[in-house]
């Protein structure tokens, strides 16, 4: 009795190839539900580390050791004011490396004259110090800052928000506070770590006495340290803030908001994933149908292949075969498309693009993970089947 001959594993191959090739638009179509799968899943990884990188750019860019200490409400729930000596004293802290602060000004903000005074246009005052970009990382869009010689002076740089709430878009227009004609001498960019003062118009600490009847005293103290000794500056910023009350002083970390941004994305990205692998677990069933389907109508072939000497294992392998070729097709084929769309959504946002090769080969293993899983019982129902009765089937 002579062995049965074995198929190579290129043999294999090419009548896998071949029974894909002979019902291309059905392939076509169950491969495409294995790319949006694979697609969906490699495009979130990829937005979400891209998005993760560009955010810890800007944290890197505008610092991570900035503190605010902001006045609250002491125990009875009036409004606390902080010494006028606030940021002086942060300033003899040992590891602060540069101290400035804002103040609330109480002065209507309007576009004009003609303007009832109750229409503030939702923008508040407040008074700053020269040094106060600095300290932010911020910049101004257009126009400049203030500074030494035009902080006395009844001029205003207007946040972001703000200038766009009050029809302001160049330097040198006039707006009212209460009834004082102000020029705007800038605009900011947007400030990242305070996003408030997007919606403010900022005027120097001397005209704010000067003008608005400002006592003086800061609001919201900004400090730097060192990284390593941001924490030991936040245990004692609120007591050397206030230290009358300090328990009135709310002290905070601006960057903790962008970090809570990328923790909030990795939750999304978890989210994601899951719905990227439905549509992957649909693709596998659409592999399966299409498998079952092909079996039964090719009884006649495997019959014939059968009676011709191809034992069980060969017609299973077969099977299996075209099942992993058409997922591997459809897998490829979604990691180009997920890393594409990944470029062309980053690059929209001005993000530099990350697509992990770990997301990649993750992709693809899932593909021939769901390829087996979706042609063994198709191949198996069809090494069982009898040459005479698969012969007789046609």
């Amino acid at each position: 009795m002579t062995n049965a001959p074995r198929l190579s594993p290129g043999d294999v191959l090419r009548l896998g190839a071949v029974g894909l090739q002979a019902r291309r638009a059905r392939v076509v179509l169950s491969a495409l539900g294995i790319a949006i799968g694979i697609a969906t899943m490699v495009a979130v990884v990829g937005l979400s580390q891209s998005s993760r990188a560009d955010v810890m750019a800007r944290l890197d860019s505008l610092g991570t050791n900035l503190l605010t200490a902001e006045a609250g409400k002491n125990a009875t729930g009036q409004e606390v004011r902080l010494p006028k000596s606030a940021v002086a004293m942060v300033e003899r802290v040992g590891p602060v490396q540069h101290a400035t602060a804002t103040g609330n000004v109480d002065a209507r903000v309007r576009r004009s004259d003609v303007v009832p005074d109750e229409r503030t246009a939702g923008v508040t005052t407040q008074a700053a110090r020269p040094d106060l970009l600095r300290a932010l990382n911020a910049r101004t869009a257009k126009g400049r800052w203030l500074d030494g010689a035009n902080e006395r002076l009844p001029v205003t740089v207007l946040g972001q928000v703000a200038a766009e709430r009050l029809g302001v878009t160049e330097p040198g227009e006039k707006i009212m506070m209460n009834e004082e004609h102000v020029v705007v001498i800038g605009i900011l960019e947007p400030v990242e770590l305070v996003p408030t003062l997007d919606r403010v118009a900022m005027v120097g600490f001397p005209a704010a006495e000067r003008y608005f009847a400002f006592d003086g005293h800061p609001s919201t103290v900004f400090e730097r340290s060192p990284d390593d000794t941001v924490e030991d500056v936040r245990e004692v910023l609120a007591r050397t803030v206030n230290p009358g009350d300090p328990g009135s002083v709310k002290v905070s970390r601006p960057s903790d908001a962008l970090a809570a941004k990328a923790a909030t994305d990795e939750g999304l990205t978890s989210l994601m994933l899951g719905l990227g692998a439905v549509a992957l677990l649909v693709g596998g069933v659409g592999v399966a149908n299409t498998m079952v389907i092909s079996v039964l109508e090719r009884r006649a072939e495997i019959g014939l292949r059968r009676a011709l000497g191809a034992t069980r294992n060969a017609i299973r392998l077969q099977f299996l075969t075209e099942s992993l070729l058409l997922s591997a097709l459809g897998g490829a084929a979604g990691a180009l498309l997920g890393a594409a769309a990944t470029y062309a959504f980053a690059l929209s946002r001005h993000w530099t693009p990350v697509v992990p090769a770990w997301s990649l080969t993750a992709g693809f293993a899932a593909t021939l993970v769901t390829g087996v899983t979706a042609g063994l019982y198709p191949a198996l129902r069809a090494a069982r089947l009898h040459p005479t009765v698969a012969l007789s089937a046609q």
